[in-house]
């Protein structure tokens, strides 16, 4: 198993051009070397808490050519170069032969950058669009198309792993529209096994904020496809919640970090899930405990955790 230094590799690299810069010029350089020192611990952390990669992975890394899948191949290769122990990544891009897709940009982009690939044309734009009704949302048949055939061909690569790029901000969209739609507490996880049972899935990005990778494609220039399948479509319901995260982020400050802060933070015998926690057999043992619940006290929340948030005591 990784220690929590493995992938912790110093990222300072020496700024010799900086000193013929102009200070305008050395500032964007800071605040980028700033930008790759995060994103590289939060990835190192989420692969560490989660032992999401170990010695002699081989990761297939699902490329999408948007901006996450990018960022997430672009520091699994700082990880790979700098991580004591071995792990190859193959990147993956399916070709689901959507109108006007760029056929020639992912190939050009990872030959030049060196890293095996795969490109595997299927056509399930066409299949999503014969099933799917004008106006519908496509995402889930085109989900359960695409997971299908990507799990296919991580068998026939011989990858024992499988690297998505969702981000914390697609987490906790995830988590609001399981609660507000599907009356569940459940999030993506940032490491599964697929449903037959046969790969592993990791979510290296899990820690990372959509702003820091946004900012973090603009400054590497990848070349980046639009997808004109799910992404575009307007009045998605994970559409609004995104804006609604966004929105709450404005005016609170701090608010999105609690909240995912939360989600490693369950405690199941403050909620009411009865399959996880056994309420009927609860007894009193007359000994003092943690998990003991406090019930005529008053919550206290402290102010700092909830920036933007005036705590009123109701006592």
């Amino acid at each position: 198993m990784t220690t929590s230094t493995s992938f912790f590799a110093d990222t300072d690299t020496a700024d010799a051009q900086a000193e013929a810069a102009s200070p305008a010029q050395i500032k964007i350089e800071h605040e980028n070397h700033k930008l790759e020192k995060r994103l590289c611990r939060l990835v190192g952390e989420a692969i560490v808490d989660y032992n999401m990669i170990e010695e002699g992975d081989k990761i297939m890394v699902c490329m999408s050519g948007g901006k996450d899948s990018y960022g997430m191949l672009d520091i699994l290769l700082k990880m790979q170069a700098r991580a004591p122990i071995k792990f190859e990544l193959i990147a993956v891009n399916l070709d689901q032969k959507q109108p006007g897709f760029p056929a020639d940009v992912l190939p050009k982009y990872l030959s030049e950058l060196g890293v095996p690939f795969r490109i595997e044309t299927q056509d399930t734009y066409s299949i999503v669009k014969e099933k799917i009704p004008e106006g519908k949302t496509m995402c889930s048949l085109c989900s359960r198309l695409r997971r299908g055939i990507l799990y296919r061909v991580a068998g026939e690569l011989g990858c024992n792993k499988i690297a998505l790029g969702h981000h914390r901000d697609d987490i906790l969209q995830t988590f609001f529209l399981n609660m507000f739609f599907g009356g569940k507490l459940k999030s993506m996880p940032p490491k599964l096994v697929s449903d037959g049972g046969d790969h592993m899935v990791i979510r290296p990005l899990a820690y990372v904020a959509e702003k820091d990778l946004a900012r973090w494609a603009t400054y590497r220039q990848f070349p980046i496809i639009p997808c004109t399948l799910c992404g575009s479509q307007d009045g998605l319901q994970r559409q609004v919640v995104g804006q609604m995260l966004r929105d709450w982020e404005k005016k609170f400050p701090g608010r999105i970090e609690n909240m995912f802060a939360a989600l490693q933070n369950v405690v199941p015998s403050h909620l009411l899930d009865h399959s996880k926690f056994d309420f009927k057999n609860l007894e009193t043992t007359g000994v003092a405990s943690e998990e003991g619940d406090k019930a005529f006290d008053h919550e206290e929340f402290p102010v700092a955790s909830l920036p933007g948030m005036q705590v009123v005591s109701l006592g």
